[in-house]
């Protein structure tokens, strides 16, 4: 309607030039009449605002560049202590870490774990139901580009390959601690294992596998990243195998 608007007042002061001396149309009044009601009557419709004069203008367009995405939070260490249960003191097992994300461990037996120091950014996740205390486990958040180490020093019980939920390959590896025998350290998520049952490991030596291991869907822990796409973590827990662990809800695979 306003485009139609527009070309009746063009029409009512449209003007031509005649040599030189801009000369007005002769409009019949009873014309003029007519179409001074017309306007009018498109006013009214318009809530009485007043009517453009000209074609509607172009909607302003934003071409301010777009935020740049905040950089990751990445912290560099020498393979310090991150956690200690008991006499057990466990070390990062990656030079350069993101954040530990603490939670609870399906197994009856993990220790809780007390945070140190020198804990890169620890963060505690909300529970999973699983009544075992909210720090009896550990995913370490590291480079994907990093080696992992031995995260303690003692010697490899077993190790090797497994299906994570049914579904997903993966590698682990069981370490008895020189400060409590008799207790197990579990390092799973990785990428492959550089070791074998037997061999001695060294905290923050000994290589266990070329890289974590980046899993094919979204973990607990990957909410807290401070970056995308989510790092891959390492999952550690220190678990006492004279306390009876209960079967799983719905058995295992």
């Amino acid at each position: 309607m306003k485009a139609q608007v527009y070309k009746v007042r063009n029409f009512l002061q449209v003007s031509q030039v005649s040599k030189g001396v801009g000369v007005r149309h002769r409009i019949p009044k009873t014309v003029a009449a007519v179409l001074t009601a017309i306007l009018g009557a498109c006013a009214t419709a318009s809530g009485g605002k007043a009517l453009p004069s000209g074609p509607p203008s172009s909607p302003a367009v934003d071409e301010s560049p777009a935020p740049s995405p905040l950089p990751r939070a990445v912290h560099e260490q020498p393979y310090t202590p991150f956690a200690r249960a008991g006499s057990v003191i466990l070390y990062h097992p990656s030079r350069r870490i993101e954040h530990v994300g603490f939670h609870e461990s399906n197994h009856d037996g993990a220790r809780q774990m007390q945070i140190v120091e020198t804990t890169v950014v620890p963060l505690v996740l909300e529970t999973r139901e699983r009544l075992t205390g909210s720090h009896t486990a550990a995913d370490i958040v590291t480079d994907p580009g990093e080696q992992i180490r031995s995260p303690v020093t003692g010697t490899v019980i077993r190790g090797g390959s497994y299906v994570l939920y049914c579904d997903t390959p993966d590698h682990y590896v069981v370490i008895e601690p020189d400060s409590r025998p008799g207790w197990e350290v579990k390092i799973l998520h990785m990428n492959d294992l550089r070791v074998r049952k037997g061999q001695r490991v060294t905290a923050g030596r000994t290589l266990l596998s070329s890289g974590a291991h980046q899993l094919p869907f979204e973990s607990q822990v990957d909410e807290m990243a401070t970056a995308g796409p989510a790092w891959p973590h390492v999952h550690v827990e220190v678990v006492d195998p004279s306390i009876p662990d209960r079967p799983s809800p719905g058995g295992g695979c």
